[in-house]
């Protein structure tokens, strides 16, 4: 529960209620996202959140006796509880073979990842596509989101040796580390002189080196901060190669184009052609699982009631 502006703690919170359009569900897995740390800090864009509050802004519930995943859960009940308020009518169904933690990674990081590289950018079969961060959840998802929707070639761009490594078992054709002293070059080599579409969380020198090495017409993705909040662009290369810089966050897609965006991906887990790993911590350990993401989890940190 958060009873002022940082890391929520482990308490008791009253029982939610119903009203009219509500639904009362019970919490199977609730996921921990950067968002959830901005909301929770009191510097999300959108506002703070009110105080007290419960946690958690997706999770995985029972509503009538059907496994389903939800966002956006009515204030001040979040999802890091036993129960959450959610609108029913905007709830994905969760299929068998999908276990409860990958469900909710299919959601925030999944959307995010998808909906970038199809209602966004607007993939086409046979493209180049480079994915910054690749090695968080949200990057190794976009990975096999790319190879799933035809990309022709995907290159994971990440610090993490590891997680490279890992992107590599999921399909990316080739990885370059974020440190290489000449990072434009480095992409431009590793995508075999053609960048489509970039997708970006986070802004700073790797997009500038994304921008170098694009080819004419790229589009660009921008869906986060991650190394740093500002950056200095030229101009030249965005007017000399007609690049196209776009914004991406999933409160603008509508319902219907979220619905089919999750439905493809639990489809593709379901049958084992999309991976995520989890990291699952029982409820009462909320403190720790901030400390996790704030050291970087390449695994989808779930909290369970």
């Amino acid at each position: 529960m958060l009873h002022e502006y940082g890391v929520p703690r482990a308490d008791d919170f009253d029982e939610p209620q119903a009203g009219a359009g509500q639904a009362r569900v019970e919490v199977l897995a609730a996921g921990l996202n950067p968002v959830d740390v901005a909301i929770c800090a009191g510097r999300f864009y959108a506002g703070p959140p009110p105080l007290p509050s419960v946690a958690g802004r997706e999770g995985v519930a029972l509503l009538d006796g059907a496994r389903v995943y939800f966002d956006g859960p009515v204030a001040p009940f979040g999802s890091m509880a036993q129960r959450a308020l959610i609108d029913p009518d905007s709830v994905h169904p969760v299929p068998d073979g999908v276990s409860d933690g990958v469900a909710v990674a299919l959601g925030i990081s999944g959307l995010a990842a998808w909906l970038s590289l199809t209602w966004r950018a607007q993939l086409r079969p046979g493209e180049h596509v480079l994915v910054l961060a690749a090695s968080g959840v949200l990057g190794q998802i976009a990975v096999q989101a790319a190879k799933l929707l035809g990309a022709g070639r995907v290159v994971a761009a990440a610090r993490s040796r590891e997680g490279l490594e890992r992107c590599a078992q999921l399909g990316a054709d080739a990885t370059v580390r974020l440190d290489e002293r000449e990072l434009a070059a480095a992409f431009a080599a590793a995508s075999h002189e053609r960048i489509d579409v970039v997708l970006d969380p986070l802004f700073g020198e790797p997009l500038v080196a994304a921008l170098a090495a694009a080819s004419p017409g790229a589009r660009l993705v921008q869906i986060g901060a991650g190394a740093s909040a500002e950056a200095t662009i030229p101009s030249a290369p965005i007017r000399g190669k007609m690049l196209v810089l776009m914004g991406h966050t999933n409160f603008a897609a509508p319902r219907e184009v979220k619905a089919e965006a999750y439905a493809r991906m639990a489809q593709a887990a379901a049958s084992g052609a999309l991976t995520v790993e989890t990291d699952e911590l029982p409820l009462e350990q909320v403190e720790e699982a901030w400390r996790r993401l704030g050291a970087g989890s390449h695994r989808k940190i779930v909290l369970v009631p």
